[in-house]
């Protein structure tokens, strides 16, 4: 069973607290030798297993190290094997799949004595190599389980005491990761959570970004250029490798790699009609990333002489409402999903947003029923709703909809009024409270 998800989401503690009450043997990998990983593996099983000779044991392959865990297993009850990192294990070891396949067709599945999880936290990596059509493994899980960041719903709890206002702020830095949420303090504002966590010397998340690239990727301080350019507003391939002085051809694997990690996305305008490849662009898809490439990263060396309030005050406080405002065009985006499942409609639909060289819109949504939702977000100032509306109105005339049916959407910060309004009109309370 593959259990995959970016770092940080939860994998592990969800996998330790399926195990708990099991005959279980939990590996997680790291970046060594095949050799070193296998005496690893024997001293994790081992323990777990009460059986003490596995630990002096030098099996010179994978099939004998796995062979020699199973066979200590107890016999009464199935034995669930995981493997985390397991992009770490194939790295050192690119025969393990096939490893695996070959015990999993020749004993393991007729025996029904073993449940093994494969679990990564590079997502390109594991949806190719365990769940592509070449792999070895493919067609032979009986079920796969991708773990996401929460949804900002869900990320509302970490801190129930906030406003609905609040808890948006931390979601735009956060995201949805639960390690992440945890750091905030809940009797703190966010503000106040972002000074002491950012800016502080002994912070958090003053390195945790350095960390999360040199745990996944080779070649960090391109990985960094490339993603401090984005964060700071490069966002064609063009654009970016002018930014980083990278060709297009050097600069290709770096976006292919960190979009496969989940810290990028690539992204094209939404339509009925196909998009132009020259019309992708690329953004940072980390909400940490991006605050921390945006704010922290570039202004390293005068981090350092800095208080942490006079950081957050001349660094993010210029900054922090753009800065929201691109979070809560996201977070419309997301609350799209959640307004169609309260709706009841069914069928496919894809979200996005469009722009092209006469008009931009904040969020798309293309139905299969034939209908199209077009959306306008107003995170800063007090707009009128009628200024507004006509606004979006006027946008949405502008839009390729090939004849299909639209509607249209303003979505704010805190709503006006919005007796006899021409469009449908969301606020954050609205969007916290869809029961979807």
């Amino acid at each position: 069973m593959p259990v995959y998800g970016r770092r940080r989401v939860g994998k592990t503690e969800l996998l330790l607290r399926f195990i708990s009450d099991k005959p279980a043997v939990y590996f997680s990998a790291s970046q060594k030798l095949r050799a070193s990983q296998m005496a690893d593996l024997m001293r994790a099983a081992a323990t777990a297993l009460g059986a003490s000779e596995l630990a002096a044991s030098s099996p010179g392959t994978w099939e004998a190290a796995l062979r020699l865990v199973i066979g200590a297993a107890p016999r009464d009850r199935k034995l669930v094997l995981v493997l985390d990192e397991f992009q770490w294990l194939c790295e050192s070891s690119p025969e393990l799949p096939s490893v695996i396949q070959r015990l999993w067709d020749l004993e393991w599945q007729r025996g029904n004595q073993v449940m093994v999880i494969l679990c990564g936290s590079f997502i390109g990596f594991m949806e190719r190599e365990v769940l592509g059509a070449r792999s070895p493994l493919h067609g032979r899980r009986s079920a796969d389980l991708r773990i996401d960041p929460f949804g900002y719903q869900e990320a509302a709890g970490f801190h129930s005491r906030w406003s609905h206002e609040e808890h948006a702020r931390a979601h735009f830095v956060c995201g949805g990761i639960p390690a992440y949420l945890q750091r905030f303090d809940p009797h703190r504002s966010v503000a106040q959570n972002i000074t002491n966590e950012f800016f502080s010397l002994d912070a958090f998340f003053q390195r945790e970004p350095e960390f999360l690239l040199r745990e996944e990727l080779a070649e960090v301080k391109q990985a960094s250029s490339v993603l401090e350019a984005i964060a700071l507003g490069r966002r064609s391939q063009k654009d970016i490798a002018g930014a980083v002085g990278l060709t297009a051809s050097a600069l290709a694997p770096h976006l292919k790699s960190l979009t496969g990690l989940g810290y990028l996305e690539r992204i094209a305008p939404l339509s009925p009609r196909p998009p132009s490849k020259k019309a992708v662009v690329y953004r940072v898809a980390d909400p940490l990333l991006r605050f921390w490439f945006r704010f922290v990263e570039p202004h390293a060396s005068t981090l350092r002489r800095m208080r942490p309030d006079k950081a957050f005050d001349q660094l993010v406080a210029p900054e922090w409402e753009a800065f929201c405002g691109e979070g809560f065009e996201r977070l419309c985006r997301e609350a799209l999903w959640s307004l169609y499942a309260a709706e009841g409609v069914t069928g496919r639909s894809q979200i996005g947003e469009y722009w092209d060289r006469s008009t931009q819109l904040d969020v798309v949504g293309l139905r299969s029923d034939g209908w199209i939702d077009l959306g306008e977000c107003k995170w800063s100032g007090r707009p009128s709703l009628a200024s507004a509306s006509r606004e979006i109105l006027q946008r949405a005339a502008l839009f390729p909809a090939d004849g299909k049916t639209v509607r249209a959407h303003l979505f704010f910060r805190k709503a006006p009024r919005r007796d006899g309004s021409a469009v449908e009109v969301h606020d954050l309370d609205d969007l916290y409270s869809i029961a979807s």
